[in-house]
C-alpha cells in the first residue's frame, strides 16, 4: 500500500453527481448537479475525464475513460442534511444524529428581538433569500436606516449583510460573534456568516471580507488526529472557518475559485508535506444557488484547464483527492435554489500509483477522511479507508 508525503484534498463545493436514495425526503428526487450541467451542452473536461469522472456515473456528452488514470467512485452522506458543514464534518469523521435547523419562514421573532437587544440596533429582512437579491431589495433601506440585513437560505445559516461604509467590518464581525453565542440549543445553526458589501444603489456587491462562524465540531475529528500526529494542515478557502480553525496550522482565505487555484499552485511549490485541504466555493455560491447552469459549466471547464498544469506538478509521493460536499443542482426545472441531497464524486490520483481502481459507492463521506488518517498513521471514528484499494505503486 502506497503512503503519501502530501495529500491535496480539493472540494468542488456543491458538485454532486446524482440523487441519493433518500433524496425524495428532501424534495430532491431527480436532482443531479453534474448530470444536468452535462446535459446542457458538451463540456470540455479532458483532464477530469481522463482521471475517470465519466466512469463514476453516466454523464451526457462525457464518455467514460477506457483506462482511467485515477481511482474513481462516489460517496453517500450518512448524516441527515445537505449543507456545507454536514458534508465537511462527515469527511472528517463526524456523523450527525439530526440535521442542523433551517428556517424557511425566517427566524423566530423572539430570537431576532434578543439579537437586536444585544447589538443595540433593529434589523431588517429575516427571511430566506439569495445573497444578491436581498441587496437589491433591502440595500437602500439598510443604507438609509443603518439596520443590518438578516437572512437565511435553504442551508442552516444566519447571515448578516452590512455595507462597509454604514457598519464597519469590525462591527459586523462583533454582531456575528453575538449571534453565534445566541444561536445554540434548538437554534444551533451550522454557520453564522458575515456578508459585507459595498457600492451604490443599483450596484451593490459583496466584498471579499466574508467570514464564517461555525459550530465547533465534536472531538476528535480528522484534523485533531492529524494535529496530534504532527501533520501540517494548510486550509484554503472556507476550510479554516468550517472547522473553527481546529487542527489547521496555516490557512489562506480566497476571493474566488481562481484565487483558490492560485493558492493551491503556490502550496504545490512551497509546502513539502502534510495535508492541503481546499474548498472552491464559486461553484456553489455564484452558480448553484443562482441557478446559473452556464456559469457552472464554464467554472468546471476553467477548473479542468487549471488542473492540467497542477497534475504535471505532482510528485510520485503525492495524492490528489477531488470530491464535493453535496449538490446544488441549478437546472431550471426545479424552482428551489437550495442545495440538493446527492452523491459526491471521488477521484484519487497519484503519479506514483497505477490508476483505474473502481472504489464503488462509499457508504459515508468519512471514507475519504479515514483514508487520509490512515495515510498519516491515525484513525477516525467513522469510515472505511480505501487507501489500500488505490492500486499498486509504479516501479521506476
Amino acid at each position: 500500500m502506497a503512503k503519501f508525503e502530501r495529500i491535496f484534498w480539493i472540494v468542488l463545493d456543491s458538485a454532486g453527481i446524482g440523487p441519493l436514495p433518500d433524496a425524495g425526503e428532501y424534495g430532491d428526487t431527480g436532482r443531479s448537479t453534474l448530470g444536468h450541467i452535462a446535459e446542457s451542452r458538451p463540456l470540455a473536461l479532458p483532464h477530469l475525464l481522463r482521471m475517470g469522472l465519466g466512469n463514476i456515473a453516466p454523464l451526457a456528452h462525457l464518455a467514460p475513460a477506457s483506462k482511467p488514470t485515477a481511482a474513481f467512485g462516489k460517496g453517500a452522506t450518512h448524516s441527515p442534511g445537505k449543507d456545507t458543514t454536514t458534508g465537511h464534518w462527515e469527511m472528517a469523521g463526524v456523523w450527525l444524529e439530526q440535521a442542523f435547523p433551517v428556517y424557511p419562514q425566517g427566524f423566530p421573532r423572539e430570537l431576532i428581538a434578543e439579537f437586536e437587544r444585544q447589538i443595540g440596533r433593529k434589523t431588517i429582512g429575516n427571511k430566506p433569500a439569495s445573497g444578491t437579491e436581498i441587496l437589491k431589495e433591502l440595500g437602500n433601506e439598510h443604507v438609509r436606516t443603518g439596520f443590518p440585513i438578516v437572512y437565511t437560505s435553504g442551508d442552516s445559516v444566519f447571515q448578516i449583510a452590512a455595507h462597509e461604509e454604514v457598519i464597519p467590518v469590525a462591527e459586523l464581525y462583533r454582531m456575528c460573534e453575538i449571534a453565534r453565542k445566541l444561536l445554540d440549543g434548538p437554534h444551533r445553526v451550522g454557520r453564522v456568516i458575515a456578508r459585507p458589501f459595498s457600492g451604490t444603489s443599483g450596484a451593490y456587491a459583496r466584498t471579499a471580507r466574508r467570514h464564517d462562524y461555525a459550530v465547533d465540531p465534536p472531538r476528535p475529528m480528522l484534523l485533531d488526529v492529524l494535529a496530534e500526529r504532527g501533520v501540517a494542515v494548510f486550509g484554503v478557502g472556507k476550510i479554516h472557518d468550517i472547522y473553527n480553525g481546529r487542527g489547521v496550522d496555516d490557512y489562506a482565505a480566497t476571493a474566488s475559485n481562481a484565487d483558490g487555484m492560485e493558492k493551491l499552485g503556490a502550496a504545490l511549490r512551497e509546502r513539502p508535506a502534510g495535508l492541503v485541504f481546499c474548498n472552491l466555493v464559486d461553484f456553489d455560491m455564484l452558480y448553484g444557488h443562482r441557478k446559473d447552469v452556464e456559469g457552472f459549466a464554464r467554472a468546471l471547464e476553467e477548473f479542468d484547464l487549471w488542473l492540467g498544469g497542477f497534475l504535471q506538478g505532482l510528485r510520485g509521493s503525492d495524492l490528489l483527492l477531488l470530491t464535493a460536499d453535496h449538490g446544488c443542482d441549478p437546472d431550471p426545472r426545479w424552482e428551489t435554489t437550495d442545495h440538493s441531497r446527492e452523491y459526491v464524486p471521488i477521484l484519487a490520483y497519484s503519479p506514483g500509483v497505477a490508476g483505474g481502481a473502481a472504489l464503488g459507492t462509499r457508504a459515508t463521506l468519512a471514507d475519504m477522511g479515514q483514508s487520509v488518517a490512515e495515510n498519516f498513521g491515525g484513525t477516525i471514528a467513522h469510515g472505511v479507508s480505501f487507501l489500500g484499494e488505490l492500486g499498486s505503486e509504479k516501479r521506476a
